[in-house]
């Protein structure tokens, strides 16, 4: 069964516009909500999202990212097959980034701006919904099949983003929050390798001027004890034992977290 993932900042409404255009198209598709409650307009926390989560999909699965704060404007819109041969995954939406750390993660990319109209929504584009009049129908035809150079030119000037913008300065750690959790567990984009290197399991780590056990996982502290962990993403997460990192630390997506072994 061919499969679809859905990842934007639409909340509710939306996301069922999406959806009932890519069953008209496809009614055998099989749809999977990643999630929708993307902060809004928040480009890397959607990136996150979706490359945390694309390497446990089957090949052939069509990933339809909507996080578009530049919609109606001259940004373009993209498909991505991403993989080795024959391992391929596809992902569809627009060229501001969110599509990149996913789509590299899985190893190869070719990349092409959607212009075809033969596969958006026939009735019209509207300026503002291009996830349902754009990128569901590009999304829902690859997943019958439609070969991905159909949809129009490859290019390679397309907008990158990754998450290596960590740094190391003298005995601290300077990273980025790239994503907070319903749980508000607090995920850097520091990785578990790099870590390892400065900390182990058991001591005390510093995190923007507050000391912290770094340990395995939550249970190692007591209730509503601030801790460091690596998550199961591969980096560094900031989390309270029963309690919410993120209110606690007064840390969202996009902050820069400072983090000093001690």
């Amino acid at each position: 069964m061919p499969l679809i993932s859905l990842t934007t900042d639409f909340g509710d409404l939306y996301p069922a516009a999406m959806k009932a255009v890519i069953l008209r198209i496809n009614p055998a598709v099989q749809i999977i909500d990643i999630t929708h409650s993307i902060q809004q307009a928040g480009i890397r926390e959607g990136a996150f999202a979706l490359y945390s989560l694309v390497r446990y999909f089957p090949h052939g699965t069509v990933h339809i990212g909507v996080v578009d704060p530049g919609v109606g404007t001259s940004r373009r819109a993209l498909a991505i097959k991403a993989g080795p041969e024959g391992e391929e995954q596809f992902f569809v939406g627009p060229d501001n980034g969110l599509l990149i750390p996913a789509a590299r993660c899985l190893g190869e990319i070719k990349v092409y701006e959607i212009t075809n109209p033969e596969i958006m929504l026939k009735s019209g584009i509207s300026a503002t919904f291009h996830g349902r009049d754009i990128f569901a129908p590009a999304g829902a035809y690859l997943s019958k099949g439609t070969p991905i150079e159909t949809v129009g030119p490859e290019i390679s000037d397309f907008v990158s983003l990754d998450f290596e913008n960590f740094g190391i300065d003298g005995s601290f750690l300077v990273g980025e929050v790239i994503f907070a959790d319903n749980f508000g567990n607090v995920i850097t984009n520091i990785p578990e390798e790099v870590v390892l290197k400065y900390s182990n399991f058991g001591s005390q780590i510093e995190i923007n001027s507050r000391k912290v056990s770094f340990v395995q996982t939550y249970g190692f502290v007591g209730p509503k004890k601030p801790l460091a962990l690596i998550g199961s993403h591969g980096f560094l997460e900031i989390a309270v034992n029963k309690g919410n990192a993120a209110l606690q630390f007064g840390l969202k997506s996009g902050d820069q977290v400072a983090i000093k072994i001690v």
